[in-house]
């Protein structure tokens, strides 16, 4: 049910600016994104073209199928795809006809897949055939008989092509069906506290975000974006709506490699790219990486290097910065200002991208607003925050407050200019009856001589609360045996932060212990806690 994109799409290509028509920042639905040159190219894709016009035609053809199928509005499609051609497409047929886009990891296993079909009840579900050695469409046959919704299942032949169907010829696309109350997409929630939720987004909010995304990142007509995070993800979703929204051309790959990604960086000219800290690294440690033409930039802190990471991208001349977001918000709700200092644009924060966007940092206990250079947690209102948890208005009414806002459960600073993402309120830490941030222990291990990451993590002690552990790494090529040892890194905490900061114990790494997520490789604080009591316990780490 798929045919690859051919070489005669990239004949029609054309390399002349964007005439955006109106308001770009206020898209009316996701067709709006597309609007303006048929001929201008939407992406790249594996050393093929695809045109904004032939993009739309395909989402036409797509969406016939799918109503010739029996999907309605408000219908959900599941779609447990990696990246490529078929996943932009699908979602653009979806929004023309009004159906909910459930977004399923391609890492997922059969259990958590089946998870997210139930909460979503999904109507249809699109797979490849084969992926990676693994046989998705095996196992979504399995999952039929405990998804009672479900009653399609479509496969994708090819996973680098456009989805194909006989009904997408045999009937007519029906005109703009969607509406921009109807819900679009919906992200997987982290599960921490349980089952993951599906944070559900509007058709409204969507394409509206994306263009602010846009604006702010700066991207313009004959930019060039690279695009290697998954589309599953709301991390990479909202990387690929922004580019599309300017007329910019997008650089898709399926999965990130360093080479890969290095080599399309060179050879397109990209000029924005967004990913994790981790990723940003693996490009700039590649010898022979012609990085140039890169300019402007957004990295999540998921592997504890990003100021040493943005410093070495200052060096050529790109901006990078942290940013900020969730399932829940979006991703890319903020940025700081990029001509701040490294150390500023390192922090997750900044500044949210549109006057639209609204945020506040709240005492957890009053719940009222605090002053500037105290904590709280991080609460946001605007088009950006979910419409609901989908399927579970428990959790809904839950996650906002009486007066409108959105629950984040994310402990921030509330700064001058803005606000700076902490760390997980079941992060932080409380030390002798102080509610303490462990980026603030981090930033100062992170300032001994040869140490590149550093972590800091709480075990809880009957009688005593919390107890501090630190863990820090070495520059990637550097043993371990190149970091400080401990008596020195607790020295250096006690000249530089009150004493109930100062660590318990700190421990040496060769690396932290990560897991691939669905927006990029994170650390995994759970079993660095795991480490923090075993240290404390028996006084060594486990083997």
């Amino acid at each position: 049910m798929s045919s690859a994109m051919g070489t005669e799409m990239s004949s029609a290509i054309s390399t002349a600016p964007l005439m955006a028509s109106g308001n770009p920042l206020k898209p009316v639905c996701l067709d709006d994104l597309l609007a303006g040159q048929d001929d201008r190219a939407a992406f790249h894709f594996n050393g093929q073209i695809c045109s904004r016009g032939q993009l739309r035609e395909q989402a036409q053809a797509a969406a016939a199928a799918l109503h010739s199928l029996g999907l309605r509005r408000g219908d959900a499609l599941a779609l447990w795809l990696p990246n490529g051609p078929a996943w932009l497409q699908l979602l653009f047929a979806a929004a023309r006809l009004g159906l909910l886009i459930v977004p399923i990891s391609t890492r997922y296993k059969a259990p958590e897949v089946a998870h997210l079909l139930k909460v979503s009840r999904a109507k249809a579900i699109v797979t490849p055939a084969v992926f990676l050695g693994q046989d998705y469409a095996a196992i979504a046959q399995g999952l039929k008989a405990d998804a009672p919704d479900l009653t399609q299942h479509l496969v994708l032949e090819d996973s680098e092509g456009f989805f194909t169907h006989p009904l997408a010829h045999a009937s007519h696309c029906p005109a703009q069906l969607g509406h921009g109350e109807d819900l679009l997409v919906c992200f997987s929630t982290s599960g921490t506290t349980g089952a993951p939720k599906l944070a559900a987004h509007d058709h409204r909010s969507t394409p509206r975000h994306a263009a602010q995304v846009a604006q702010a990142l700066q991207i313009g007509a004959n930019d060039v974006f690279l695009c290697t995070l998954p589309l599953f993800g709301v991390f990479g979703f909202m990387a690929a709506l922004a580019p599309l929204s300017t007329g910019a051309l997008l650089v898709l790959q399926q999965v990130f490699e360093p080479e890969p990604a290095a080599q399309a960086i060179e050879a397109h000219g990209v000029t924005h790219f967004v990913g994790s800290d981790g990723m940003l690294e693996a490009l700039l440690n590649l010898p022979d990486a012609r990085l140039t033409s890169l300019r402007r930039g957004a990295l999540a802190d998921f592997a504890g290097i990003i100021q040493p990471v943005i410093e070495r991208a200052d060096a050529l001349g790109a901006r990078f910065s942290g940013t900020y977001g969730m399932s829940e918000v979006f991703s890319l709700m903020s940025f700081a200002d990029w001509s701040a200092p490294v150390a500023e644009r390192a922090l997750a924060g900044g500044r949210v991208i549109h006057p639209d966007v609204e945020v506040r940092v709240v005492d957890p206990q009053t719940h009222e607003a605090v002053a500037v250079g105290a904590t709280g947690e991080i609460q946001l209102r605007g088009p950006n925050v979910l419409a609901q948890y989908l399927n579970n208005p428990e959790a809904t009414a839950r996650a906002f407050t009486a007066d409108g806002w959105f629950r984040s459960g994310d402990l921030g600073l509330r700064q001058p200019w803005g606000y700076t993402y902490l760390a997980r309120m079941g992060d932080s830490l409380r030390l002798r009856g102080y509610l303490v941030n462990p980026s603030e222990m981090e930033s100062v291990l992170m300032q001994a001589a040869g140490v590149a990451g550093a972590q800091v993590v709480g075990v809880q002690r009957p009688g005593i609360g919390d107890v501090a552990v630190g863990f820090v790494i070495p520059a990637p090529g550097q043993p371990r045996s190149s970091l400080p040892d401990e008596a020195t890194l607790l020295a250096l905490c006690r000249e530089r932060v009150a004493s109930y900061k100062v660590p318990t114990r700190v421990a040496a790494l060769a690396e932290f212990p990560v897991i691939n997520g669905p927006n990029g490789v994170k650390i995994q604080k759970r079993i660095l806690r795991e480490w923090a009591a075993h240290l404390l316990d028996s006084g060594t780490l486990p083997s």
